[in-house]
């Protein structure tokens, strides 16, 4: 029972959770969402097609139809649950991670995310209490649903003139290769890689955040001369860029990016989310503008119910989710996507790049992400807030999340992963200098006193 996580059911499949137990999934999914149709959809790894059949068995069982509109990016059943008023609906996937990884994303009204603590829990707590799986007097029906065309034709709505400008397109032999080519062609002017289905990931893991498998699209950049790059994660939630040079871009810096097209072009001021690991120098662009940053947790099940709850007009994360009320405040990487290459193809006729617009964001210098694989984090946060609050007093403190601690010419974040057996340190400074000393002292702390790796 190891798959179930803050924003997820995720695992090695056969390891970590099996079909018995998707079986049990789908079948206390409408019991928990009070429904009695869901909406399914999988993604292509090897492993979906038999927990595609356990869940949709499991949701029959327990009473209720399903809805199954088979292959499917994850932000295509967000699409289809608010779009066509269920609620209840369960993406097979698992995202970003390797082949042999497998999960669920589930979803309830308006694609409002179901995660561990609005209700995953109770699910994983029955399975463990052996709660029975009777079959229900009259079974569900399954029902085959087609929404491509209708998802195509709502993200067709912020479609923009991109034929003055070059992409490179990273396909990563995932979802997006069931849209990209409808949305932005096959002409001479864009340039595709790992541009088939392959749930195996042969080419490379649909995890654009590791820099290895950037590397093929940078390359593609620089051979095709394209303004820019563009690559997906394995279920086209995520979404991350590479400039005309083939430098890869850091996604909260898209963020800000994005003010040209909702308050520049569209004039949408109002509230902007952001994560707790990002940089300073995003508010610091975005409100000038006239927005006003919130920052908050890490992953979907928080960020899109908290731009919800705020009403706010875009937002997004260092792991390069970006969220849209314009799309009912979910994450999508195919409107993000569109958003950025519309607004290079506007830059370039205002004789100016990427790589230009980006330097314009960036003031500081940023560390990344650094992992730590440690068996204490808890006592390892405290000691780096600890160590570091007594040296200096902060301007800033956030608890939300681990820890943001803020002072005049740096900050830092601590805070445990999710998803993964790490403790991750975040830091930016105004200069390399101050950046390497503090990064220093953070890791020689958490490796001398907590065996840091």
């Amino acid at each position: 029972m190891g798959a179930f996580h803050a924003y997820d059911i995720r695992g090695i499949y056969g390891k970590d959770w099996d079909r018995e137990t998707a079986y049990k999934i789908g079948y206390f999914i409408p019991r928990l969402l009070k429904a009695d149709k869901v909406l399914v959809g999988r993604d292509c790894r090897v492993s979906s097609p038999e927990i595609h059949d356990a869940v949709i068995k499991g949701i029959n069982d327990a009473g209720a139809d399903v809805y199954d509109i088979g292959l499917s990016s994850t932000p295509m059943v967000y699409f289809g649950t608010a779009n066509y008023g269920f609620h209840a609906s369960v993406q097979i996937t698992a995202s970003h991670n390797a082949a042999i990884y497998n999960g669920m994303k589930v979803s309830t009204t308006d694609a409002q995310a179901v995660g561990y603590d609005a209700g995953l829990k109770y699910i994983k707590q029955w399975i463990e209490d052996g709660e029975p799986t009777p079959v229900a007097e009259v079974r569900g029906k399954v029902y085959q649903k087609e929404i491509l065309a209708d998802y195509l034709q709502f993200m067709r709505k912020f479609a923009k003139d991109l034929s003055g400008i070059t992409i490179a397109m990273d396909l990563s032999n995932g979802m997006s290769n069931l849209f990209a080519k409808e949305i932005f062609g096959t002409g001479s002017n864009v340039h595709y890689l790992f541009d088939t289905l392959d749930g195996r990931f042969p080419n490379h893991e649909p995890n654009p955040l590791i820099e290895a498998n950037v590397v093929p699209l940078e390359n593609l950049v620089r051979e095709v001369k394209a303004d820019a790059g563009v690559i997906y994660d394995g279920d086209a939630d995520r979404v991350v860029f590479v400039d005309e040079k083939g430098g890869f871009i850091s996604p909260d810096l898209l963020i800000a990016l994005m003010g040209r097209y909702f308050v520049g072009e569209r004039g949408l001021k109002g509230l902007v989310l952001q994560d707790i690991r990002s940089s300073k120098a995003v508010g610091e662009y975005l409100e000038p503008m006239g927005c006003k940053m919130q920052t908050w947790k890490v992953g979907r099940a928080f960020a899109a119910a908290k731009l919800r709850e705020i009403d706010g007009v875009w937002g997004g994360e260092l792991a390069g989710h970006f969220y849209f009320r314009d799309f009912f405040y979910s994450d999508s990487g195919l409107l993000a996507s569109m958003i950025v290459l519309g607004i290079v193809a506007g830059l370039k006729k205002e004789g100016k790049t990427l790589s230009q617009a980006i330097a314009e964001i960036v003031k500081y210098k940023n560390s990344g992400e650094i992992n730590f694989r440690l068996e204490d984090k808890a006592g390892a946060m405290e000691a780096i807030k600890e160590h570091f609050t007594a040296q200096e007093t902060p301007t800033a403190f956030m608890d939300f999340d681990g820890y943001r601690v803020e002072f005049p010419d740096w900050w830092f974040n601590i805070r445990p992963s999710n998803t993964e057996p790490y403790l991750r340190f975040l830091c930016e400074a105004t200069s390399d200098e101050l950046l390497a000393e503090k990064v220093a002292e953070a890791r020689e702390l958490l490796e001398t006193k907590f065996g840091a790796k």
